[in-house]
C-alpha cells in the first residue's frame, strides 16, 4: 500500500514537470518571435550591426530557408517534432548546429556554476556554524552585517569591482576570457593555471553573491537544533562543544542547506549570465547576450531550454532529496496525524 502510495505520489510530480517543461517550450518558442524585427539584418554583419543593404527579396530568401515564412503553428509543430529528435535547428548568425554550439559553451558555465555552489556551501556553512557557536558576541555581529551587506550588492556591481581592483589596479588576475592565446605550447599543467587564473574572479564574484543565504541558512537552522531536547541531553552527556556543533547540531541542520543547494540552481545560473559578461567569459552567459543582439530565434531556443532544463532538474533532484533526508515529507496527512497521535 505504501509503495503504491509512493510510486502514484512519484508520477505526479513527473507529470507535473513534464507539464511545466511543455509549457516552457511553448513560450520559448514565442518569446523570440515576438521582438521586433528580424535575424537576418545581422547575418553578414558584426554583432548588433544593421545591415539595410539587403533587398527584400533576399530577405524572403532566408525567411524560406529557416522556414520563418510558415506560418507560426506550422514552425511550432516543426519545432516540437525537430525537438523530439533532438535537433535544436541550426543558428541563424553562427551558421552552425545549435547542439554543437550550446556543447562548447557549456563546459565553460558549469565549471563556474560547480565551483561557486561548492565553494559558497562549504564556507557559508561553516560560517554559519561559527556564528551560531558564538552567538551575540561581536563576532557573530560583524559576520552577520557583513554578509548580508555583501548578498545585497547585485552580482554584476559585484564583478564591476572586483574586476578592477584585481584585474586592473592590481593585475593579479586577467582581465576577461577563460584562457590566454597561444596556449598550444603550453603544458596541462599551465594550461589548467590558467584557466583557473581566468576563472577566479568570477567564481569569487558568483560564491560572495550567494554567501549570505548560505550563511544565514546554516546560522538559523544550527540555532534551531540548538534549542531541540536532544541537545540538551548531549550537553548533560558531557560532551565537548565542539562535537555538539560539528557531530550533532549541523548533522540535523543540514537538511534545509542541502535542499537550499539544489533550488538556488536557477538564481546561480542567472547571476552566472550576468558574470559571463562582466569579465567577457565564454559561457552560455555571454552566448545568450551575443544570440539577442542579432535575435537568432533558434540559437535564443536552444539557450532557454537548457537553462530551463537544467533548473527543473535541480529542482526534481532537491524534491528527491529532501524526501530521502526527511521520509515525513511524503506522508499523507492522516498518516501523520496518526502517528503523531500514537506518540
Amino acid at each position: 500500500m505504501k509503495t503504491n502510495q509512493t510510486a502514484a505520489g512519484a508520477s505526479g510530480r513527473v507529470i507535473s514537470y513534464l507539464v511545466t517543461v511543455w509549457v516552457i517550450i511553448t513560450l520559448n518558442f514565442l518569446l523570440p518571435r515576438m521582438m521586433p524585427g528580424d535575424p537576418f539584418v545581422h547575418l553578414s554583419g558584426d554583432e548588433g550591426e544593421d545591415l539595410p543593404e539587403f533587398t527584400e527579396a533576399q530577405k524572403n530568401y532566408y525567411m524560406d530557408q529557416y522556414g520563418f515564412d510558415d506560418p507560426v503553428p506550422v514552425q511550432y509543430a516543426r519545432y516540437l517534432v525537430k525537438l523530439a529528435h533532438g535537433d535544436l535547428g541550426e543558428s541563424v548568425y553562427f551558421n552552425n548546429a545549435v547542439a554543437g554550439i550550446l556543447a562548447r559553451r557549456l563546459p565553460w558555465t558549469l565549471g563556474l556554476v560547480t565551483a561557486a555552489v561548492t565553494l559558497s556551501t562549504i564556507i557559508g556553512t561553516f560560517l554559519g556554524v561559527v556564528s551560531a557557536a558564538l552567538r551575540h558576541q561581536w563576532a557573530d555581529r560583524l559576520l552577520f552585517v557583513g554578509l548580508i551587506l555583501i548578498s545585497e550588492i547585485p552580482a554584476f556591481l559585484m564583478g564591476l569591482v572586483i574586476l578592477f581592483i584585481f584585474a586592473a589596479a592590481l593585475d593579479l588576475f586577467p582581465l576577461s576570457g577563460a584562457m590566454s592565446h597561444f596556449t598550444g605550447q603550453m603544458t596541462l599543467m599551465e594550461k589548467a593555471t590558467d584557466i583557473a587564473a581566468h576563472a577566479a574572479l568570477p567564481v569569487a564574484t558568483l560564491t560572495l553573491a550567494r554567501l549570505g543565504g548560505i550563511y544565514l541558512l546554516a546560522r538559523n537552522s544550527i540555532v534551531t537544533v540548538l534549542e531541540k531536547d536532544f541537545m540538551v541531553t548531549a550537553r548533560a552527556k558531557g560532551l565537548t562543544k565542539i562535537r555538539i556543533f560539528w557531530r550533532h547540531a549541523l548533522r540535523n541542520a543540514l537538511l534545509p542547506i542541502v535542499t537550499r543547494v539544489f533550488m538556488s540552481l536557477g538564481a546561480l545560473v542567472g547571476g552566472a549570465v550576468l558574470v559571463e559578461n562582466v569579465f567577457n567569459y565564454p559561457g552560455l552567459g555571454k552566448l545568450l547576450r551575443e544570440s539577442v543582439m542579432v535575435q537568432d530565434y533558434p540559437l535564443i531556443q536552444g539557450i532557454f531550454l537548457l537553462v530551463t532544463l537544467a533548473v527543473l532538474s535541480a529542482n526534481f533532484m532537491a524534491d528527491l532529496v529532501y524526501r530521502r533526508l526527511d521520509p515525513r515529507v511524503s506522508e499523507k496527512p492522516h498518516t501523520k496525524r496518526q502517528r503523531l497521535m500514537k506518540a
